[in-house]
């Protein structure tokens, strides 16, 4: 029975632990020894709590044995390395945090442990989530498990991988431009990026305050649902948090999508996308109007302008969240300064990245005063009329649908060199952060053996939705059911 623990679903393993067929410390062992014997090959974990976890599993035991048990009590996760956990390193796969022992948790942390998981440790991640590859992480590139020459997605790439793999049911991502949607879509995964404002950021290491938001990565619809459960709520501690009704995701997997109407961009279906991966969506798009959906033609006109508005948006923010990292008052700080100005130069250029120290320069440049109207007020608006075309959209539609990226997952140092081509990587998945939308990828068909996703968006604060649609085509298919070689029963 233990050999078949990794492949189970999340919900599949709640039955299971509250009918105790088997206890947590059992389910919690067999996936710390399956990181340990096979993670090696792809680097998806940064640090694994094991003393932590098995502690945890015992109490979430005494829990289940006392019927005080939740859903979730006793289901394993791994948490991507950008949320704060008390007492473990939280290092933004960065060397500016390779030293960084939070004293407190993201509140996404602490809401998911009242819930009662148990925490495996923390994933891989391109450094400070800048990135589409995983392949700018201070510890080295996170490997995809369907194919280990091939980069996992970004930034979230060690979260996808990991679940992926079998490493955990259930991982945390964060989405800026497309971090939780794009990884799942390369990795064969489900990922949902919740409305702006839906899941509190309080601990998340911040990029761009504007338009990160936390998720859940997952191996189905019905997982995410279980797992967003825990990770809503208003949040006293960040302004951005939204005070809206918070409803049963589970409960809104169950109906039809009669006369639902998906809008199809145009734009999304460009000489960008590969013909193959356009088939397999199209395809897809099949099965749910063969469920009694209605496909309606739409218009987002500025779809394209998304990337130019992102970077100069998202570097602008980042100049300001990263400022904090001066070599001063924590993270890493340079060998024998001679002044200050060379305590702040070395410990910065030395601590961060290449792509980091790219976005910073960008950024600084976008926000300072001769270039400002230019620039980031000009982003600005733009942004206005990206949102405003959704809005226009769903006057017509109730979702709207199509990729989650533009081809399958690409050859690791394909596009190291080329910061353009791989910010390109993001065209499908960028509007949706700027106008502050839900959006979540679905695998939904395969090229040359290797995992698509199909993107669903959705109105704002209606996850509902985009739930119901994806876990009806999830009972249609089985592509969510399939597992790359490092992840099947070995």
């Amino acid at each position: 029975m233990t050999s078949e623990l990794h492949e189970r679903s999340a919900l599949e393993l709640s039955r299971a632990l509250q009918e105790r067929e088997i206890s947590s410390v059992e389910l919690t062992t067999a996936l710390l020894q399956r990181i340990r014997a096979r993670d090696d090959a792809l680097n998806s974990v940064i640090t694994v709590t094991e003393e932590q976890a098995l502690k945890e599993a015992q109490a979430a035991d005494a829990l289940l044995a006392r019927g005080e048990a939740g859903p979730l009590t006793g289901v394993p996760l791994l948490h991507k390395d950008i949320f704060c956990t008390q007492g473990v390193r939280t290092s933004c796969a960065s060397r500016m945090l390779d030293n960084f022992i939070p004293p407190y948790d993201a509140t996404v942390v602490s809401k998911l442990r009242a819930a009662g998981t148990v925490s495996l440790g923390k994933t891989n991640m391109d450094e400070f989530a800048m990135g589409s590859s995983n392949e700018t992480s201070y510890y080295g590139p996170c490997h995809n498990p369907w194919d280990l020459d091939r980069v996992p997605g970004g930034s979230s790439g060690g979260s996808a991988a990991a679940v992926a793999a079998g490493f955990a049911p259930l991982a945390t991502g964060t989405d800026t431009g497309g971090s939780i949607r794009q990884p799942a879509a390369l990795c064969g995964i489900t990922g949902l990026k919740p409305t702006y404002g839906r899941v509190s950021r309080l601990g998340i290491i911040a990029f761009a305050s504007s338009l990160d938001q936390a998720g859940p990565m997952t191996r189905s619809v019905a997982d995410a649902a279980l797992m967003l459960n825990a990770m809503c709520g208003v949040d006293a501690g960040d302004s951005t948090s939204a005070d809206v009704p918070t409803p049963n995701f589970l409960d809104a997997l169950s109906g039809d999508i009669q006369g639902l109407r998906i809008g199809i961009p145009k734009q999304y279906f460009s000489a960008d996308l590969n013909p193959r991966v356009a088939t397999q969506i199209h395809q897809a798009l099949g099965e749910l109007t063969a469920r009694g959906a209605l496909l309606v033609d739409i218009d987002l006109p500025h779809t394209h302008q998304g990337i130019a508005t992102y970077y100069v948006i998202a570097p602008a923010e980042a100049s300001a969240n990263l400022s904090r990292f001066d070599g001063v008052r924590f993270g890493y700080r340079c060998d024998n300064p001679q002044d200050l100005t060379d305590l702040y130069q070395r410990s910065r250029s030395e601590g961060f990245g290449e792509e980091v120290q790219r976005r910073i320069l960008v950024g600084t440049y976008a926000l300072s005063a001769g270039f400002y109207d230019a620039y980031f007020k000009k982003a600005q608006q733009v942004r206005r009329i990206i949102s405003n075309d959704f809005k226009q959209a769903f006057e017509s539609c109730d979702v709207i649908a199509g990729p989650a990226a533009p081809g399958v997952a690409f050859k690791i140092g394909d596009k190291t060199s080329d910061p353009l081509a791989m910010y390109m990587e993001d065209v499908y998945t960028l509007s949706v952060n700027l106008a502050g939308l839900p959006g979540m990828s679905i695998p939904a068909g395969q090229v040359d053996g290797l995992p698509i996703g199909l993107q669903l968006i959705g109105r704002p604060f209606d996850e509902a939705t985009l739930l119901r649609v994806g876990h009806l085509f999830q009972e249609s298919t089985d592509w969510h059911l399939q597992r790359p070689a490092l992840g099947a029963s070995q």
